[in-house]
């Protein structure tokens, strides 16, 4: 295996919890806020010129127009990239950073309102979460690490995947080993 490899298989492993349950709620958490946060890109599209005054020129960020295309395309695409867990490290992280400059809108319009700030500073640290630890094991991601290096995760966690050959495979070898 080259070390591009490896270094490819960083990309995708998650952070490993090899617990059931916890990987299932990670996993569910990650569908929720992908699937939730779709809709705000194409809400976006829907006016772009009027999103691009409202918001973006309000906050004096250059180019209002062009930085809401961005905003709302990295909504459309990105979030439906967490969802599946596929590349979530980059998707989140750019998610992450819309929800930062739509954190700086809420405080620049309202100050620390509370109400106001709430829903974007959830997705903030959802994001900021998948950022750091990855999509989990029950993920596309976890899948490719897998794929490109048998050795990214540990046979617990490949056992909790349901990857259970390469699990069952040294079992029956041990067994063997310890009859003859």
């Amino acid at each position: 295996m080259t070390s591009t490899t490896s270094r490819l298989a960083l990309l995708f492993k998650p952070n490993v919890n090899a617990n059931f349950w916890s990987q299932t709620t990670w996993a569910l958490m990650r569908a929720v806020i992908g699937i939730m946060m779709i809709h705000n890109g194409f809400d976006k599209l829907a006016d772009i010129e009027s999103f691009a005054a409202a918001y973006v020129a309000y906050i004096g960020l250059p180019f209002p127009i062009f930085f809401s295309y961005i905003a709302a395309f990295t909504e459309i695409i990105a979030a439906p990239l967490v969802a599946i867990g596929l590349f979530t490290r980059p998707a989140a992280l750019g998610l992450f950073f819309t929800m930062c400059v739509a954190m700086y809108h809420h405080v620049k319009v309202a100050g620390l309102s509370l109400p106001y700030l709430e829903l974007s500073a959830i997705y903030a640290s959802a994001f900021l979460f998948l950022t750091i630890n990855g999509a989990g094991l029950f993920s596309t991601d976890a899948i490719i690490a897998n794929l490109l290096d048998a050795t990214a995760l540990s046979s617990r966690a490949k056992q909790i995947m349901r990857l259970e050959k390469a699990f069952e495979a040294s079992d029956a070898s041990k067994q063997a080993a310890e009859v003859g």
